[in-house]
């Protein structure tokens, strides 16, 4: 019931329909009296909004009815979920539907708004706004925190080049040192001589005054010294030093310098973002049609001593043989730079170069993998009825050992960071090993995609299972090549996830996509290659055991 809205009349509460109103509820657009507004405001199951009539906000203005021009919509359809009049209500399409008072839904709606509006004003917006204050702050801050990394990266550099000037100093004062000695022992050997002429020009002095003298007398008492001087004084000779700059290693040099963290940006709910570090690919090298050798290291070893190479850096690769104890690290023009023996005396089955430039090798006959940093051997795992045969890096850092049991019955790919063992690789999903139990070699290699390569030679076969174990492919040889035996030794990757596996029966080298598909052979004159280790710059170093020599070969 409204209220009458005759300007003679009082208009009175739509509830008791007897007392002037004197408020107004904007949830149930009703107009209320004294009294009638207190037992409203009791009413706990709606939040109530009464404020006094002449502050009412205005009545709502009801949709005209599409279909009857003349009918306002004051009913609304639950189940059509739109407003409609009367007409269409009791007689046109909605006839027999659900329906309301249009003013209970409009002021269902403007109670659900005003939540809204209120949740926006007091709890959503303002953390915007904070959230928004804080992204300002922090960009303010940028300008000083870069500027400090940018500071410490030169105050690293000053550092840098004062080690440099010291040591060119020091060079520099070296040379000066030599210098003066050098010409000390000149200026000896000059007032030597001058002292032996001095004498010769008094002796030829006084043979001319007897010639003149025609003396018989000093001419029968004369005595020859020609004898004292035919033999020259000795001459001083002095080998000039040469200086012999030591090749750059710009990685080595980065590392020494010091690592910048990659950026890593993340999102409230923990989502990061890769770095472009982290999505960057390396670039694409082709392979070469041709491989070629470009340089050769003899390692001394003796014919068909050499069994393992591992890179130290681009001219620089540690060497170990069978049968000698010695492991050799050589530059590329066969000179031994360094060479050390096993701890025990044993001769070491394979090396690996760590990420940090320290050598590992394996000892299978006191059943342990050792660490050799700063020329000091320590033993980092030491194994129970199991004997440790090849060893590789990973990216991680982490440690990847082939081995076989004591009994030599069982073969495995166990995973160590240090000395802690973090997985063991053995069976496949049926339970079936995935390795040969015979034999001890299983060269083997982390693949760039994190795949795990084991050369296993007694079993014929590559044997590739991912990050988690798991058997992703056999690569048994080239398809085409069914009459030739294939017994892959040494293996390796490069940047590009390329599988390189030597066949030293037949004196050459498989490459294989990152999947086993054949892709080509590597022949180069090789002599029963064995071992194999790739460069940061894709460059193949081959220990040929046939020949005790190391050949480096560009292939891409």
């Amino acid at each position: 019931m409204h209220p009458r809205r005759s300007a003679q009349e009082v208009l009175l509460c739509d509830l008791c329909e007897t007392v002037p109103l004197q408020s107004h509820c904007e949830l149930c657009n009703i107009n209320l009296c004294v009294n009638c507004a207190v037992k409203h405001l009791s009413d706990s199951s709606k939040r109530h909004k009464v404020v006094p009539f002449l502050h009412r906000k205005s009545t709502p203005n009801y949709p005209k009815c599409p279909d009857h021009v003349d009918k306002h919509c004051e009913i609304y359809c639950e189940k059509c979920g739109v407003p409609v009049c009367s007409t269409c209500a009791l007689f046109g399409k909605h006839k027999g539907h659900d329906v309301s008072d249009i003013l209970e839904k409009f002021s269902a709606k403007t109670e659900s708004l005003q939540k809204d509006l209120e949740e926006l004003e007091t709890r959503i917006y303002p953390r915007y706004k904070e959230m928004a204050s804080n992204v300002e702050t922090e960009k303010a801050e940028l300008e000083t925190k870069y500027g400090k990394l940018t500071t410490d990266a030169d105050e690293q550099g000053e550092i840098l080049h004062r080690e440099i000037t010291a040591i060119v100093n020091r060079q520099k004062s070296a040379i000066a040192e030599m210098k003066t000695k050098h010409l000390d022992a000149l200026n000896k050997n000059t007032e030597e001589i001058t002292q032996k002429m001095a004498e010769l020009k008094q002796i030829m002095s006084d043979l001319k005054s007897i010639l003149k003298l025609n003396d018989v007398s000093l001419t029968s008492t004369y005595k020859s010294r020609n004898s004292q001087f035919r033999t020259l004084p000795p001459k001083v000779r002095v080998t000039l030093p040469s200086f012999s700059p030591q090749k750059i290693n710009k990685d080595q040099l980065n590392e020494m310098f010091g690592s910048l963290s990659p950026l890593s940006i993340n999102t409230e709910h923990g989502d990061t973002m890769k770095s472009a570090e982290a999505v960057s690919s390396p670039p694409v090298k082709p392979l070469l049609d041709e491989p070629r050798v470009t340089a050769t290291i003899d390692t001394g070893y003796g014919r068909y001593g050499l069994f393992s190479v591992s890179c130290l850096s681009e001219d620089q690769v540690w060497t170990c043989g069978q049968l000698n104890k010695t492991m050799k690290l050589l530059n590329l023009q066969s000179k031994l730079l360094t060479s050390i023996q096993t701890k025990s005396g044993n001769v070491p089955t394979d090396i690996a170069v760590t990420r940090d430039g320290d050598l590992v090798y394996t000892d299978p006959n006191n059943n342990t993998v050792n660490l050799i940093k700063n020329k000091q051997i320590q033993t980092v795992i030491t194994l129970q009825g199991w004997r440790p045969r090849n060893v590789c890096c990973t990216a991680d850092n982490d440690l990847l050992v082939t081995m076989i049991s004591d009994d030599e019955t069982q073969s495995k790919v166990v995973r160590y960071s240090g000395s802690t063992e973090k997985q063991s690789i053995q069976f496949d999903d049926q339970g079936r090993p995935l390795y040969s139990s015979g034999g001890y070699i299983k060269y083997l290699s982390e693949n760039k995609n994190l795949d795990i390569c084991v050369a296993d030679r007694s079993a014929s076969a590559v044997v590739v299972v991912n990050q988690s174990g798991k058997l992703r492919f056999r690569y048994t040889g080239h398809p085409s090549n069914t009459e030739q035996s294939f017994h892959p030794v040494g293996i390796t990757t490069d940047s590009q996830s390329h599988i390189l596996t030597a066949d030293p029966y037949n004196h050459r080298i498989h490459i294989l996509d990152q999947d086993g598909q054949f892709l080509r052979y590597i022949h180069c004159d090789l002599a029963s290659p064995l071992g194999l280790c790739v460069d940061i710059r894709d460059n193949l170093f081959v220990a040929e055991c046939g020949t005790a020599k190391v050949k480096k070969i560009q292939y891409l």
